[in-house]
């Protein structure tokens, strides 16, 4: 090809012709240039990052995918995935105001048409003039378009009753983008003075990961399942004495509610529960704070309790929580819209914030504009409120029935144990493998309850992920599965998957 001189480099002709004599050289004398990313070359860090909602059992369930296509012979016809909480791809439907929204930021033209409620149109028109160039194919700001983060801030205020400021919201791509970079602003130190981070186990392995991949130091805390998974204050107290003795904690992660275990943090005792040590940031993902199904129980935001509890609590310790579109009743998961409320924050921290935020330009504006939606819904005597509020309750439900749907299944089965659903979007059941299985688990050298999940997986179709990716108490085997699909179909799943465990333990018995 010929070459265009550059007037600012005008080094570019002797570079390119230095570098073709070189790969002429080395092909000449049958030398090939050495790999510069290899695996002993790549970050060390990269290679100890472990996520089980998508790991290996994962991996075949595609695999399987593909070979029923193919016509493979399989004692099944389909694949269930029920390893991860995607409300869509379980079949849930979006709801309509969120969706009319999207669509006519999408395509302004469908103002024209008729048959969408007015309201629709007059957010999609807010939505859009607060857009750069009234499109969302616009960067917004790097912490989100203004008044959306404004929406957000009022929304805190109904929910909890206290101030919020937009200047403390910072929009992202889903909760686990805005964990990610709290816990960036966070890790510091060598040795003994790592930062150390608090984690519940069972956790969701996001926070193992991102651990993982930033060098500090996962401290974990162990929640009591003979309880519902309660947090015991002195499991706390213990966990945090135990890490100082090797690094400096610094953040404690809380999931409300839970995830993957089904535990609510409301309750008589969530003052006591939210008491954190005055030199720890609380980072509590709230993203299931719509669901809730225990009868009795509701949601508590840490920060509400933290305001209660008054100074100095209320004026000093840290807090950084976290929401997002892709749970709740909306799962909106690919549209990935989330954001992080700071609380007590240092204003030069904050600051840094902001600049790590602008590295990657800004969050999805498409998931921005949902969140919106979500956080400021139709009003009572607005055209689509009465549907907007009979499709949310008609998903709510339904995910109520079901928690109890599973609960009531497993715990028929002898060698089951499952706790009340009484949140979020998932079981957690803990299952009673033979010593034989054990041993066949170790001769294929897999976790106990990975070589079960595995079979599951092979002989039934349905994709769980094993207990022992989330972390789980020496000596116990459990499982994660979401109450996702639709009713009958979670029912067959259900029966299916406790007919085999039924089969699996008279194998290896």
């Amino acid at each position: 090809p010929r070459y265009h001189p550059c007037p600012r480099c005008h080094l570019c002709p002797r570079l390119l012709a230095m570098a073709a004599a070189a790969a002429a050289a080395a092909a000449a004398g049958g030398a090939r240039r050495a790999r510069v990313l290899t695996p002993e070359s790549m970050n060390p860090a990269i290679r100890r990052v472990e996520y089980a909602v998508r790991g290996p059992i994962v991996t075949r369930a595609l695999e399987i995918e593909q070979e029923l296509k193919k016509g493979l012979p399989k004692p099944f016809t389909e694949v269930i995935k029920a390893n991860i909480g995607d409300a869509h791809a379980m079949g849930q439907q979006p709801i309509t105001f969120l969706r009319q929204v999207t669509a006519l930021c999408l395509c302004p033209e469908l103002m024209k048409d008729e048959s969408i409620p007015s309201d629709a149109k007059e957010r999609a028109q807010r939505l859009l003039s607060a857009c750069g160039g009234h499109s969302v194919g616009a960067y917004s700001a790097s912490p989100g378009v203004q008044m959306v983060r404004e929406n957000v801030a009022r929304y805190i205020e109904r929910r909890d009753g206290v101030p919020a400021t937009a200047d403390d919201i910072f929009l992202s791509t889903g909760a686990s983008d805005a964990i990610v970079n709290i816990l960036k602003l966070l890790v510091s130190g060598e040795g003994s003075q790592r930062t150390g981070v608090l984690i519940p186990i069972p956790q969701y392995p996001l926070y193992s990961a991102a651990l993982a991949e930033l060098e500090a130091v996962q401290v974990n805390y162990y929640l009591a399942e003979e309880r519902c998974w309660a947090l015991d204050v002195a499991e706390l107290r213990r966990a945090l004495a135990e890490g100082r003795q090797r690094c400096c904690p610094r953040v404690l992660c809380i999931i409300n509610p839970g995830n993957p275990t089904e535990v609510t943090w409301g309750g008589p005792h969530s003052r006591e529960k939210s008491g954190i040590p005055g030199d720890i940031l609380g980072c509590p993902p709230q993203v299931y704070q719509d669901n809730i199904y225990a009868e009795g129980s509701a949601f508590h935001s840490f920060k509400k309790v933290l305001m209660e509890m008054g100074p100095p609590y209320s004026a000093e310790v840290e807090l950084a929580s976290f929401h997002s579109i892709s749970k709740g009743f909306m799962g909106e998961c690919g549209l990935r819209g989330g954001y992080v409320e700071v609380v007590n924050m240092n204003p030069e921290v904050k600051a840094q914030l902001a600049k790590l935020v602008s590295v990657r330009l800004c969050p999805p504006v498409l998931g921005q504009l949902i969140l919106d939606t979500v956080m400021d819904p139709p009003k009572p005597g607005e055209p689509s409120y009465e549907r907007f509020q009979a499709e949310k309750e008609a998903v709510l439900g339904a995910l109520a029935e079901k928690a109890r749907l599973t609960q009531e299944i497993f715990n028929q089965t002898p060698g089951i144990h499952c706790n009340p659903v009484q949140g979020a979007m998932y079981s957690f059941p803990r299952i009673e493998l033979p010593p034989k299985a054990l041993a066949a688990a170790k001769e294929k050298k897999q976790a106990p309850d990975m070589f079960f999940c595995m079979r599951l997986l092979e002989e039934t179709g349905i994709c769980v992920v094993p207990g022992s990716g989330f972390g789980q108490k020496e000596g116990t085997f459990h499982f994660r599965m979401t109450i996702l699909p639709p009713t009958e179909k979670l029912k067959i799943l259900l029966e299916k998957l406790s007919t085999f465990y039924t089969k699996f333990v008279k194998e290896f018995s």
